[in-house]
């Protein structure tokens, strides 16, 4: 069958691709029986050879997903690939596009991959090898399969990957409300009946759920230990799933693994990153696929937005700490201070809460924004760095320790950090944060966990670190206002490469 008018034209939006190598055909709508005699129907791009042409054989992409199959997902996955030489099966997953049955998130993409795959055991066009290749819900899908990995499976890409539902929604244990709200309203709009995770996903209070068993089983991620298949990895710094992508890329075995993380969003990288990320992905899957193999164990980062790709021996890099001080007055410092004195008081309105501003999350302007305004608001502690005299290159983790002064009561609140770049504007631009519960009696010492980063401060730029109650609606709001002292030998930690 002929491509839809629909499918040609999306192909052809899709800039920077590499000469299409043959023309494609496709079948759509083939019905695939699992186990429980369920069907799922899938669509099968190939390659269009001539009649008079020799025949060839073609390795196998699966790419099985719970978003549909048409707009962008033919294109993207099934026209550009085949094109390039491969068999592509774009399947819809359980009680989704048409597909038979029920969708229960996270439920059963082991079964009904391993059933896809014995039904592509028996194509007279499936040659013994197949690779695995998706974003987001279609990489959680690939995990599942790869947990019992087929004797067919021999290469896979998973870009801006998720193997963890709960931790996507529940961070540091804080409910990530933006994500899980905008996650469940797909959910719930386009597909039936999946009430149960509508309910776990977006309840504030992740152990309240945790007795019914519904996200029990939903963790995949000892699937990538011990796994002899080659993975690449690929995410975005601000990914939403950027700190599951590279905790994936830790736990795979050296030697069957590379990282590529670009400077884009959950959202914006099969946007603004399409050609480079089909670039990687398509070199890969032909690599082990068809042959010759390319090297294992690159890792390749983009260093902020405009600075470049930089190519790294080891994740993390090998860094220098470098310890940065909050100081009254709102001044930060490489000099520890001399006496222990508050720098500042958080306060926290539930009326009124702290606003977020862009950072890793699936909201409409997620990623770098300018944070000036907030920056304004009194309940934001704001310590700015003196103008940087020379280039500071930042790759790999950062924390923030900070040091919370005695209070008559105990707490139950929230901390926010976050580290911005100021230009010689007065632009501050976030560059990575991170949230967690403060609980018990002060004096504390709570440390922040942040988002990995790669960033370049340049010359006459400065750091910044606001230091806030919450950043809503990325996160849920407090129920009670609380008021937190930040004393002096607070420090945020930054790896200096």
């Amino acid at each position: 069958m002929k491509l839809p008018v629909s499918t040609r034209i999306a192909r052809r939006v899709l800039r920077g691709m590499p000469a299409p190598r043959y023309a494609v055909s496709c079948e759509p709508g083939l019905r695939i029986p699992m186990a429980d005699g369920v069907e799922l129907l899938a669509d099968h791009y190939f390659p269009d050879l001539p009649d008079s042409g020799t025949p060839q054989d073609f390795p196998t992409l699966l790419v099985r997903s719970p978003y549909g199959r048409g707009f962008r997902w033919a294109a993207l996955y099934g026209v550009a690939f085949a094109e390039q030489g491969f068999h592509v099966l774009l399947q819809s997953t359980r009680g989704t596009a048409g597909s038979g049955g029920v969708f229960q998130p996270w439920r059963d993409d082991g079964p009904d991959g391993r059933s896809t795959v014995a039904w592509l055991r028996r194509r007279p066009w499936f040659d013994g090898r197949l690779g695995l290749v998706g974003p987001s819900a279609v990489a959680y899908a690939h995990w599942a399969l790869a947990a019992a990995p087929p004797p067919e499976l021999k290469a896979m890409v998973m870009q801006m990957p998720l193997h963890n539902p709960r931790g996507l929604f529940h961070r540091s244990g804080v409910f990530a409300l933006d994500d899980a709200l905008i996650a469940t309203t797909m959910v719930k709009t386009q597909l039936p009946g999946p009430r149960r995770f509508h309910g776990a996903a977006t309840h504030p209070d992740p152990d309240s759920t945790a007795g019914d068993g519904y996200w029990q089983g939903t963790d995949l991620l000892d699937a990538a230990d011990r796994l002899a298949v080659p993975t690449l990895v690929i995410s975005g710094w601000a990914d939403v799933a950027l700190d599951q992508a590279l905790q994936q890329y830790g736990r795979l075995p050296a030697g069957h693994r590379s990282l590529l993380i670009g400077p884009w969003t959950h959202t914006s990288a099969l946007r603004k990153g399409a050609a480079r990320i089909f670039a990687e992905s398509l070199a890969w899957l032909r690599g082990h696929l068809i042959g010759p193999a390319p090297p294992q164990g690159q890792i390749r980062v983009a260093v902020g937005r405009t600075t470049g790709w930089r190519d790294l021996s080891a994740w993390p890099p090998a860094a220098i700490p470098l310890s940065w001080y909050p100081h009254p007055g709102g001044a930060l410092s490489r000099e520890p201070p001399r006496t222990d004195v508050a720098v500042g008081v958080v306060r926290y309105d539930p009326d009124d809460p702290t606003p977020s501003v862009g950072g890793n999350s699936l909201a409409q302007k997620p990623g770098v924004q300018n944070n000036k305004s907030l920056e304004e608001r009194d309940d934001v502690l704001v310590f700015t760095g003196p103008p940087l005299t020379e280039p500071t290159e930042v790759i790999g983790a950062v924390a923030a320790e900070i040091l919370v002064g005695p209070g008559a009561e105990p707490l139950a609140a929230t901390l926010f950090v976050r580290l911005c770049d100021v230009d010689e504007r007065g632009h501050s631009w976030n560059v990575c944060d991170g949230i967690t519960r403060v609980t018990g009696p002060p004096p504390l010492t709570i440390t922040v966990a942040m988002s990995s980063t790669a960033h370049r401060f340049l010359p006459g730029h400065r750091l910044r670190v606001q230091i806030s109650g919450g950043a809503y609606p990325r996160f849920a709001a407090g129920r009670q206002a609380f008021r937190i002292e930040v004393r002096s030998g607070s420090t945020v930690v930054l790896p200096a490469v």
